[in-house]
């Protein structure tokens, strides 16, 4: 604490920190070392901290409870599926994205998608790794939705471990990798070209 009485904002900053040179490590490795690399989860680990850091009101979602989620809804009397919505740019959600899921790209989509939606309707969000979906996840809690969730390490985990994405209705086998750095936290296999 500081002298105000306020939260220390150094473990922040320091993790804030410690993910930039991680990404400067990663991206100044020889191709070979980054493709090693990508499967350490020290890297993952620093990212989803610095997610929850920067975002620490945003209820994070496991992949593995989303999963139990939308398989256990239609089944279970009063128990709704969350709605999805994928924040992430058109073309990356073309490429491939969650069953079901609705784009909103922007604050203004998401609102307009949620239009006619009662504000404890549970909502989980999700874009490559968490931080845009956190972002708007905490703009959408500060519009007055109760039951908003970010699917922690998003699409690229989901599809890490094996989870299925879809490009219209079809299964799809590649996910857009964001960019050359963000993107090696997603296997190597799953990068769209």
């Amino acid at each position: 604490m500081s002298r105000l009485g306020l939260p220390d904002p150094k473990p922040v900053l320091y993790r804030i920190m410690h993910l930039a040179v991680c990404v400067a490590i990663v991206v100044s490795l020889p191709a070979a070392a980054q493709e090693t690399a990508e499967n350490n989860t020290m890297f993952w680990s620093t990212t989803l901290k610095m997610i929850r850091a920067k975002f620490p009101g945003v209820a994070q979602l496991s992949t593995d409870s989303l999963q139990v989620w939308l398989e256990a809804a239609p089944d279970r009397p009063g128990r709704e599926s969350p709605l999805l919505l994928d924040v992430r740019e058109k073309e990356e959600y073309e490429v491939s994205h969650l069953e079901g899921a609705l784009l909103a790209t922007s604050e203004k989509e998401a609102l307009q998608a949620l239009e006619d939606v009662p504000p404890d309707q549970p909502v989980v969000l999700y874009c490559s790794v968490g931080y845009r979906s956190s972002e708007m996840a905490g703009y959408l809690e500060k519009k007055g939705f109760r039951k908003v969730f970010n699917l922690e390490g998003s699409i690229f985990a989901w599809a890490n471990e094996g989870r299925p994405v879809y490009r219209g209705d079809d299964r799809a086998h590649v996910v857009h990798p964001y960019d050359r750095v963000w993107g090696k936290l997603l296997k190597k296999a799953l990068r769209a070209r």
